[in-house]
């Protein structure tokens, strides 16, 4: 008889992907590792390299050049899929005293740690060809993401905070935008990425509230547990700092009014989701954290939109 098609389904999944439905049963578990089936990762991956492009557009009077878009968009699948097979080898073992996490392909056995070890540089050499289609020093900025990415699994483990590592990691896209139009790191992609941390810690807390019990059980720390009953407030500071550390990167790009909307835009949705926020609700928190990619895909079509018509005029 054949798996049912929910046969080894991680358990925070779009229920009814095509991975679940489609994908031949041999490959699903390499593709739940690789996090395909929440695609909401990548995304998240995704939108500050969009950012940074639309916003060095805007600085360069013209409209953001689709094919970085589209390498940034295989990149981010790519590297996401890699951090997150890297992320699962190092936190196996944590992961299988986690409800939410023990379903994952290397606590369940679905998965040997060799196999997935190869598929891991599988994946990074996927993105390392993408990498190597920008100039010189977004190829050097790029391979620097890599020391916040190695560490970042071992941070929970030791420090209260592992969000503000995992911000590093994940915004590194708000400066390649820049430096692949530029060729050099300038003031408002610092700015931009320094938001962007910001944003990453705030959203992470809110996704991390889904595990809070079981983390204090395995001894795994997160921002969730260190601002306990707190939670909404300081995730609410986190999302302000976001909106207000990309105002002197919109002023330093010379963004206009379609720019300055996606952001009060943006600003407004990180807004609604404090409001709704509820520390004790963890299927909430997952569709809060979800809507971050709406969130983003905002700011985007703002700064992308501010761009094109600089260039059209």
């Amino acid at each position: 008889m054949p798996p049912h098609p929910d046969a080894g389904r991680v358990a925070d999944a779009v229920a009814g992907h095509w991975v679940d439905r489609l994908a031949p049963a041999r490959a699903r578990p390499y593709l739940r590792l690789a996090r395909i089936e929440r695609p909401v990762g990548w995304w998240l991956l995704l939108l500050p390299c969009w950012w940074s492009a639309a916003l060095a557009g805007i600085a360069a009077g013209r409209a953001p050049d689709p094919l970085h878009l589209g390498l940034f968009l295989i990149g981010a699948v790519a590297m996401r899929g890699a951090g997150s097979t890297y992320n699962d080898i190092a936190d196996r073992d944590l992961d299988a005293q986690v409800e939410r996490t023990r379903s994952r392909p290397l606590p369940s056995g679905q998965v040997s740690t060799k196999a997935a070890a190869a598929f891991l540089v599988a994946q990074a050499l996927v993105g390392f060809c993408v990498l190597l289609q920008f100039n010189r020093t977004a190829i050097l900025v790029g391979m620097l993401s890599l020391a916040p990415v190695a560490i970042y699994p071992f941070m929970k483990r030791i420090m209260p905070l592992p969000q503000g590592v995992l911000g590093l990691a994940f915004a590194w896209g708000a400066l390649m935008g820049w430096v692949a139009v530029f060729g050099r790191v300038e003031a408002p992609a610092l700015w931009l990425y320094a938001g962007t941390v910001a944003w990453i810690v705030g959203y992470d807390t809110i996704y991390a509230v889904q595990d809070i019990e079981d983390d204090e059980i395995a001894g795994i720390k997160s921002s969730a547990r260190l601002f306990g009953s707190q939670l909404k407030p300081l995730v609410g500071l986190c999302y302000a700092l976001a909106a207000a550390l990309m105002v002197p990167a919109l002023l330093g790009a010379g963004a206009g009014p379609l720019g300055w909307l996606g952001l009060a835009l943006f600003s407004a949705h990180l807004g609604q989701q404090v409001w709704r926020l509820s520390p004790r609700d963890g299927r909430l928190a997952l569709t809060l954290f979800r809507s971050n990619r709406d969130a983003g895909l905002i700011l985007f079509v703002g700064l992308a939109a501010d761009a094109l018509w600089r260039a059209l005029g």
